[in-house]
């Protein structure tokens, strides 16, 4: 069996991420002891009195930027704490696009470490030098990394074995199938308002209803490559 998946998380304002915990399929999960999921603050790394993180960057521009120092400090306690360095990841609009087939190679992981920036990022020496994974969630900027590492987390543990109730539920996903979108779904009633559930779904033919859903989620991938 599996061990199950160690996430640390360094980050200014856990209280983002905590919600995720809160209620669902990773409430469920994380209750269960699926995966662990332990918070580390870098204001608990810095050496002055004011628990600063953050400087000015050099050669000026606006902004401030995460501190090499306590962000290291941070990943050396992880590392001191777990007796292993993890997967390191940092949360960035500069990094690769998160996609279903990243949460699959993740889940396979033992042990995770997210950074989540904030300001106007972190000292690049820390992701020269302790970061494994730029990643991204989208093309826009948020105001830290918090929100990106709920959605990656959230991702990663619904394909932890036994994460949901039905184990089919993700295999039908979107992006189950590369780049495949997920079929139309129906349910009661049948007919509702002049609007009726299409009638291969009815025929109880397997077979039928299998190459209706492989044809609808070709539609639906191909329409919305058009509309991007």
């Amino acid at each position: 069996m599996k061990s199950k998946i160690v996430i640390d998380v360094i980050a200014l304002i856990p209280e983002i991420i905590l919600p995720i915990i809160e209620d669902g399929v990773v409430s469920r999960a994380h209750d269960r002891s699926l995966f662990e999921l332990r918070f580390w603050n870098p204001r608990d790394y810095s050496l002055d009195n004011h628990h600063t993180v953050d400087a000015r960057p050099f050669g000026g521009g606006p902004g401030m930027v995460m501190m090499y120092e306590p962000l290291k400090k941070a990943f050396d306690a992880i590392e001191a704490f777990r007796g292993s360095r993890g997967y390191r990841i940092y949360m960035s609009p500069q990094g690769g696009l998160f996609r279903q087939s990243m949460a699959r190679s993740l889940v396979e992981e033992t042990h995770l470490v997210i950074l989540c920036g904030r300001y106007e990022g972190v000292d690049q020496r820390i992701i020269d030098h302790e970061i494994d994974l730029e990643l991204s969630i989208g093309d826009y900027v948020l105001s830290g990394g918090e929100l990106a590492a709920a959605v990656v987390i959230d991702a990663i543990v619904r394909l932890i074995p036994d994460a949901m109730s039905n184990e089919a539920s993700h295999l039908n996903d979107s992006f189950s199938e590369g780049d495949l979108l997920d079929h139309p779904h129906y349910t009661r009633p049948r007919e509702i308002n002049g609007l009726k559930v299409p009638e291969v779904l009815f025929s109880g033919d397997h077979q039928k209803i299998a190459m209706w859903r492989q044809e609808q989620a070709h539609q639906k991938t191909i329409l919305r490559k058009k509309r991007s």
